[in-house]
């Protein structure tokens, strides 16, 4: 599943929180066995084959079905008890006796019994029932949307983490595996889509047919998938797999760039697991609307996306999107073997998924477009990690889950970057080749099967003749991020010897004893030729570089710690900033911004970095710049202090932009476009008064000059409108949205209406939001983008109509949503507010985020009190 990583838009999956009825053995310890995993079901019995026949019926949002589990029985027993969400019974049998029907809306299960108990082997389990059809994507969902010939209706799936049992009553956690047949009567002539191609098709008269999909391989609930609608699809053999791409008709232009992409992708992810995509065709399908919580799944064989997600659209695509295309595309297709083929045990090991995921889609990305420098990004995801890691409400990477809703709060920045930057690092540390090899092996003992942490250290240790398995377990087995301190003595014979000491970087608990790590560290001197190596374990030790010149720790940022430099040793190295690799440039600058807010360094550090930073660096250093910038002027939010920095920060960024040029040059690298968007918008955010006169002529224009907005500017000059709107731009932004009939540019335009910085337009939007007009799934979205503004208004909003608001978001996502709107708050009566509420509206297992936010709010508060006033005396001296 690929996340969302927006701060108000990522909201977690509420379920049922029965406890767990017996905890798995110790995280990461080694092995998964029937008898260790967690489970909340008894463990007297297990599925080995679902034969699954259901009719939907879109209209009545409804879906009639019947189900026959091959199940073993591993102990006599008279009941076998499965679970089950929303779905309501008509009768069962085993073994064609019939059973009584229990169920227990509370843990979700149904129990089904017989009067004599089943002898130990195998039985069939025979089920008649009905479901529900969802708004929201969880379970079987609809999505509507507007076509020139009126408004149609497609059907999908969603069942990670833990709601394949709102479709089918089952055994629905990811030890479970079992094969799949499907059938399904659906309307003749609309598409049905499944894992695996349709084995037989028969017209049944009436407007029905019935189609059978090919039985699936053994494979857990949440990966099995449903899609309905009026679709059609393109296709490429690539190693000998039907790769293909659905889109809703007329569409399939759209997906060309995504159809291209992953092709190549599965040819090469073969060669590097070394075992073949095993399944004779990947579908990557893309859906109208939106979710607050992922933007793509990995179901396997047909991978769902957002239409955003996959889709190039020419009126509005921009560079990033491609990007941001293609390595969704590279992380779902990567899933197919780590995760779909040999899948975690248990929620205790999700990064084995998601961590891994991130990862191959970098790499990836590196293979097949060096020109984007995906390292560089790699770098944004691990400080995106970072920024939580170092609050006192983090969490290891493998933490212990016992119920469906920790299981859902998990998927988070710690599972999915942190674990990113583990492997990253862990990589580096052991060599290419021999992860690589160390990785093969793993997939081929585990495949179809369910594995732990462990059981991907022993390969990589036995391949790399390396031990890794106790650093592993130092940055997955407990939370946060150490912090290295260096020191450099005087440089003798053409060399300096380092010492090193570990501490720990905190953003709010300065006093914390800190953990100890074994820590790969690499370090460079500007005039090196070689790059040292060490790990620093017991909390010291030192390193020889080679080189009198400024040393960078860290030396290509593969480690997952921040630097912090005696002031002499970082005055060296901002003197010399320009001289750094790129990716040392953005590593220096995210340490000292991240380490300045947190009063670990000055927080001017980064200031003095920026300033020293050439008007040629690269563009995604620049991006940084920009970015931070842009920070440092949400803090200055309501002080008068904020016009003077504003003024630096845009004689800052202006003369970037002249460089750049509103208009592309022919054959541009792709980063230099995506920079001219960022400036745009940040320049616009900072009210630069040319930038926004500029974005508000083009936007005046655009109505008789084609020209005047090129699509790959339209969201970045759009968004300056939408940000800096009047009442009247607001309303014709408004009827724009209400005329347009594209989806994807449909939903932009109601989330301009909802970027204004005027309150009185932010509450008109938040108003609009909870009507049907801008459609059920974009909703959220709209409350989401207020809150980036205006968070103490939004979080308001949502928790005066809170049942209107939950009938907008995921139905299984509503405990994150409300508190993650608060977090771009720096009122501590804010943070108070949220206590009470989240007190008051959460039980204690699911108020996670709201504790992350409190912290997040808390954070905030103590920069602003506590940072901002020495920024603010560097930007008088500054002039």
């Amino acid at each position: 599943m690929r996340r969302l990583l927006s701060t108000a838009a990522a909201v977690t999956l509420l379920l049922a929180s029965g406890t767990a009825l017996a905890a798995p053995a110790v995280a990461g310890s080694k092995g998964a066995t029937p008898a260790t995993v967690t489970t909340q079901l008894p463990r007297n019995a297990h599925p080995i084959h679902y034969d699954l026949a259901f009719t939907p019926n879109a209209q009545k949002m409804s879906f009639t079905a019947s189900v026959k589990i091959a199940v073993e029985v591993t102990e006599p027993t008279a009941t076998i008890t499965l679970q089950a969400a929303d779905l309501t019974f008509a009768k069962a049998t085993i073994d064609g006796k019939p059973a009584t029907i229990k169920v227990d809306e509370d843990a979700q299960t149904a129990a089904f019994t017989v009067k004599a108990p089943l002898a130990k082997g195998k039985h069939v389990l025979a089920i008649d029932y009905a479901g529900k059809i969802y708004t929201q994507a969880a379970g079987l969902f609809a999505l509507d949307y507007d076509t020139e010939e009126g408004s149609r209706r497609a059907l999908y799936t969603q069942f990670e983490n833990s709601d394949a049992r709102r479709f089918i009553p089952s055994w629905d956690e990811p030890f479970h595996k079992a094969t799949f047949s499907v059938e399904a009567t659906v309307p003749t002539g609309q598409m049905a889509l499944g894992n695996m191609p349709i084995a037989k098709s028969v017209d049944l008269g009436g407007g029905k047919t019935r189609v059978t999909f090919a039985t699936s391989p053994k494979m857990s609930t949440y990966l099995l998938f449903f899609g309905l609608g009026e679709f059609e699809r393109a296709s490429v053999k690539t190693a000998g797999v039907d790769i293909g791409v659905v889109t809703k008709k007329g569409d399939l232009p759209k997906a060309k760039f995504a159809l291209e992409s992953a092709g190549p992708l599965t040819a090469w992810y073969n060669d590097y697991f070394g075992v073949n995509y095993p399944l004779p065709a990947l579908d990557h399908i893309a859906a109208p609307g939106r979710s607050q919580f992922f933007s793509a799944m990995e179901n396997w064989g047909a991978i769902f996306y957002f239409e955003y997600a996959l889709l190039m659209d020419p009126k509005i695509s921009t560079q990033r999107d491609a990007q941001n295309i293609y390595t969704t595309v590279a992380h779902e297709t990567a899933h197919q073997w780590f995760g779909n083929l040999v899948t975690m045990a248990w929620w205790d090991d999700l990064w084995l998924n998601e961590g891994f995921a991130s990862w191959m889609e970098g790499r990836a990305t590196e293979k097949f477009h060096p020109e984007w420098n995906a390292a560089l990004a790699a770098v944004g995801g691990r400080e995106y990690a970072m920024s939580l890691d170092g609050l006192v409400t983090t969490h290891p990477v493998v933490q212990h889950v016992e119920t469906v809703e920790q299981a859902s709060q998990a998927f988070d920045a710690i599972t999915y970057q942190k674990g990113e930057a583990v492997i990253r690092m862990l990589e580096g540390y052991v060599g290419e080749d021999a992860w690589r090899t160390g990785v093969r092996a793993y997939i081929k003992a585990h495949a179809y099967g369910n594995t732990v942490s462990d059981d991907l250290w022993k390969a990589v240790e036995t391949a790399a003749g390396k031990p890794i398995t106790a650093i592993a377990h130092d940055f997955t087995l407990q939370p946060g991020v150490p912090l290295i301190r260096v020191e450099a003595g005087a440089c003798q014979a053409g060399k300096q010897v380092l010492t090193l000491t570990q501490g720990e970087f905190s953003k709010d608990f300065p006093d914390k004893t800190p953990l100890s790590w074994r820590v790969p560290v690499n370090a460079k001197a500007l005039d090196g030729a070689t790059i040292a190596k060490t790990v620093v374990e017991g909390g010291k030790a030192s390193l020889t570089v080679e080189g009198c010149g400024p040393v960078v720790v860290n030396a290509g940022q593969s480690g997952y710690y921040r630097t912090l430099y005696a002031p002499a040793q970082f005055q060296r190295l901002a003197a010399d900033f320009g001289k750094l690799a790129p990716i040392d440039q953005l590593g220096l600058l995210s340490d000292a911004w991240s380490m300045g807010t947190a009063g670990q360094q000055s927080p001017t550090d980064a200031l003095a970095l920026i300033a020293a930073t050439p008007a040629d660096a690269d563009p995604q250093v620049l991006s940084k710049v920009a970015g931070v910038l842009s920070a440092i002027d949400g803090y200055y939010e309501g002080q008068a202090e904020r016009v003077a920095f504003r003024k630096l920060a845009v004689a800052r960024l202006s003369p970037l932009l002249a460089r750049v040029g509103w208009e592309a040059k022919a054959g541009e690298p792709d980063p230099v476009a995506i920079l001219r968007g960022d400036l745009i918008a940040t320049l616009g955010e900072l009210g630069d008064g040319a930038v926004v006169a500029e974005a508000r002529r083009r936007y005046a224009a655009d109505k008789t000059d084609p020209t005047a907005i090129p699509g790959p500017l339209r969201k970045a000059i759009l968004g300056v409108v939408a940000v800096n709107a009047d009442a009247a731009t607001w309303e014709a932004i408004h009827a724009q949205a209400q005329a347009e009939k594209t989806p994807l540019v449909r939903t932009q335009l109601y989330n301009l209406l909802a970027a204004a910085d005027d309150e009185a337009l932010a509450r008109k939007a938040l108003d609009l939001a909870l009507t049907a007009e801008p459609g059920e799934t974009n909703s959220a979205g709209m409350i989401s983008a207020v809150a980036s503004r205006h968070p103490d208004l939004a979080f308001d909003f949502a928790t005066t109509h809170r049942d209107a608001v939950d009938a907008k978001v995921d139905n299984s996502a509503r405990t994150r949503f409300i508190p993650s709107l608060a977090k771009a708050s720096g009122k501590p009566e804010t943070a108070e507010k949220l206590k009470a509420w989240a007190s008051a509206n959460l039980t204690e297992s699911s108020r996670k985020e709201a504790d992350k936010t409190v912290s997040a709010i808390e954070y905030r508060a103590k920069v602003r009190r506590e940072r901002l006033p020495a920024i603010t005396a560097w930007v008088a001296k500054a002039g």
